[in-house]
């Protein structure tokens, strides 16, 4: 097949992830006879650097016309003003809404080599293979805001959602449960928020269109706890934006490193974005030491969801398993007396498995 992909390095480490990712995306397309073309864009602060936009209408079109984007990271300490007019983060969330990406899939598995890289008891671990379903384009992050000034010290932001916003993101977390272990999560914090009571009433109502899949509810607060004390119980979790941002992170531990975790965030049609889920880490960022795996999983949920090359992903997953059973390891993962290999090391082991 042929596919056009939009890469967007981003800032940070952001750059050298991506060039890992696009090794074996190319490494894929000449195994398996695909045509993969790759066109690189600016987002974030380097896009502010070099055009004052953190997206630049270029590169908004570019991935528009894309089958698939792929995303590094972006921000970074020169950006960093949170009252500036304009930030890098902006980038991301101009990019959301501009491609209609309104989920966003985290995958989360435990490699059994990486318990110890962990801070929870191995046997914690045990079995933990579950997916956040994190709603991306409504939520307290585009609701209604007003900036606090000297003359009006008031700040606010909007947890706002639609009944139908709700529906969208719910049918997509109880597709994906019934293609696993038939259970969801459903996030919500409605003992206090409106929109919260909303959401459980509409994740019910889309529940009874899905008999085969086991629904509960449960407070963001609890939330947090269990993903630490019992994680292996959890198939799928659903929640909005916020709360997905946050939990994420958290269960980002249980696997021990951000730099081993994926995400896809997908909308209605095949094009979608791919990134992984750690930040642009400007404190490592230069030195080849980042860890380009979650980007190479990221690959993979691209070769998934947006190509429909399912064997492709699988082969993808299948060499960072094998490479991850060999021990190499980068910082990020190395243990007591391992010696851990460079950004470019790594993607060239993914290769060799491959």
């Amino acid at each position: 097949m042929k596919a056009a992909i939009v890469t967007l390095p981003g800032d940070g480490i952001g750059v050298e992830v991506v060039a890992e990712g696009v090794k074996v995306l190319e490494a894929i397309g000449h195994v398996y006879s695909h045509t993969f073309t790759f066109q690189e864009c600016l987002i974030g602060g380097a896009a502010i650097d070099a055009a004052g936009d953190p997206l630049p209408e270029a590169t908004l079109a570019a991935c528009q016309a894309a089958d698939a984007v792929l995303l590094g990271a972006v921000g970074g300490p020169k950006w960093s003003d949170p009252s500036a007019q304009v930030r890098p983060e902006q980038g991301l969330l101009g990019l959301r809404k501009g491609l209609g990406l309104y989920a966003n899939l985290r995958p989360v598995r435990i490699y059994p080599e990486l318990r110890e890289a962990s801070p929870l008891k191995p046997e914690r671990l045990q079995g933990v293979d579950l997916v956040v379903v994190r709603e991306l384009t409504g939520g307290i992050y585009f609701g209604p805001r007003q900036e606090a000034t000297d003359a009006a010290p008031v700040a606010f932001d909007t947890m706002l959602y639609s009944a139908d916003e709700v529906r969208r993101i719910a049918r997509k977390a109880f597709e994906l449960a019934r293609l696993r272990r038939g259970k969801l999560t459903s996030v919500d914090k409605a003992n206090v928020l409106a929109s919260s009571r909303l959401w459980r009433r509409v994740v019910t109502e889309i529940g009874h269109e899905y008999p085969d899949v086991a629904l509960d509810h449960m407070l963001v607060d609890s939330a947090a706890m269990h993903l630490m004390r019992r994680p292996a119980d959890f198939d799928v979790l659903v929640m909005e934006n916020m709360f997905g941002d946050i939990l994420t992170d958290e269960a980002s531990m249980l696997a021990g490193s951000m730099g081993m975790l994926a995400s896809a965030s997908i909308g209605e049609g095949t094009n979608g974005v791919y990134e992984p889920i750690h930040g642009s880490a400007p404190d490592i960022a230069g030195k080849g030491i980042a860890n380009p795996l979650a980007t190479i999983l990221s690959a993979a949920l691209l070769l998934r969801y947006s190509l429909g090359l399912e064997a492709e992903a699988q082969a993808v997953e299948s060499a960072v398993t094998a490479v991850v059973t060999s021990g190499v390891r980068t910082p990020d993962i190395a243990g007591p007396g391992v010696t851990p290999i460079s950004t470019a090391k790594m993607g060239d082991e993914v290769l060799a498995a491959l």
